[in-house]
């Protein structure tokens, strides 16, 4: 098992955090969520087109570059240091994680590509039946800039037409402004089948994987902003910095950041190297960088002081998509039984044999 990072990775890396801060800077974000689809469309063909961010741990069959999740969540990283707006996350990483998992060929490239936007809807209130899809989702990523739904319903996945007048949608006021989200109505949509469900639940721990890399990214910004301030912010006549207190903070921040780099990269490598292994590796990413990214976060908003809290700064933008990304593709808690019950259960086999 390596875990560091290869040549190519390091340039993947330097390549996307040029992008970032060339095409994408906070400027850039803060005036993209003032806009109706809350992100650059050119930004986002330029993300898709000139990095392929989204193909790189899609299968070539499905119109991916066939790398692995270890590159996708080298990428995932600088996005979420840099608070990356747009259907990336929604779209390129669990849509067509999702898809590529259920074995699809036809929607899958154009989604690659950038071309098409989809958007997961996943509920347990929804149903199929005769062909045509029903039932309620809130909380759906990119759901008014969809072009197709892929809706997860009883054993099978299923791509739904957007604009299908059986599909209703309506925006949803939520806390991260930097990532659009709405509620999604189904009332008979007619739903072209993709494939067994069997496969849904690796895709969903591959994108929960590119999910906690983009939390570590985010996580390694606030310590790095908050470093700064704190060796140029002055109280009492000195640097606060200086302060014991400021100082055993951001160590145990720092401390945090290692060992949530640590449980990524073990994660990105079980996908592709131990799949078999990758629902618990997946969640003991999760599980751990959510908490800890907030915990980062905070820490950097109560270290800036009042500043801080004022909206022309940006710790309150990582604050909230720190937060709000907490609990996508599950909460600690979810991923925490999760881990239990997988322990619990190799206790009790080991006890049978």
């Amino acid at each position: 098992m390596i875990l560091n990072p290869t040549e190519d990775q390091l340039e993947l890396r330097t390549a996307v955090a040029r992008f970032v801060a060339e095409v994408t800077p906070m400027p850039a974000v803060r005036r993209a969520m003032d806009t109706e689809p809350g992100y650059d469309p050119a930004a986002w063909k330029r993300l898709c087109g000139q990095l392929g961010i989204p193909a790189l741990a899609i299968s070539e069959e499905g119109g991916g570059a066939g790398f692995g999740v270890t590159e996708l969540t080298v990428a995932m990283q600088e996005c979420g240091a840099g608070l990356v707006p747009g259907p990336l996350l929604g779209s390129g990483v669990i849509a067509a994680l999702v898809l590529d998992a259920v074995g699809d060929r036809t929607v899958l490239p154009s989604v690659v590509a950038g071309t098409t936007i989809a958007s997961l809807a996943q509920d347990p209130s929804l149903t199929v039946d005769g062909g045509a899809v029903f039932g309620t989702v809130s909380e759906v990523l990119d759901a008014m800039t969809a072009d197709v739904f892929v809706v997860a319903a009883g054993n099978s996945v299923y791509t739904v037409d957007a604009t299908d007048p059986a599909v209703s949608r309506h925006a949803l006021v939520t806390l991260d402004p930097t990532r659009r989200q709405g509620a999604v109505q189904f009332d008979g949509a007619a739903a072209t089948l993709v494939g067994s469900s069997d496969g849904l639940a690796a895709g969903l721990d591959r994108a929960t994987v590119a999910l906690a890399a983009e939390q570590l990214g985010a996580m390694q910004r606030c310590l790095d902003l908050t470093v700064d301030y704190v060796k140029v912010r002055e109280q009492f006549g000195r640097k606060i910095g200086s302060f014991q207190a400021v100082k055993q903070g951001l160590a145990d921040v720092y401390t945090s950041v290692e060992l949530a780099s640590a449980a990524v990269a073990y994660a990105a490598w079980t996908a592709d190297h131990e799949p078999e292994n990758l629902a618990i590796a997946a969640s003991v990413a999760k599980a751990y960088v959510g908490p800890e990214a907030f915990e980062a976060a905070s820490q950097m908003v109560q270290y800036h002081g009042g500043i801080g809290y004022t909206w022309e700064h940006d710790a309150h933008l990582y604050y909230k998509r720190i937060k709000t990304t907490e609990t996508m593709l599950g909460s600690a808690d979810d991923h925490l039984g999760r881990i239990a019950a997988h322990l619990l259960d190799g206790i009790e086999a080991e006890r049978i044999h």
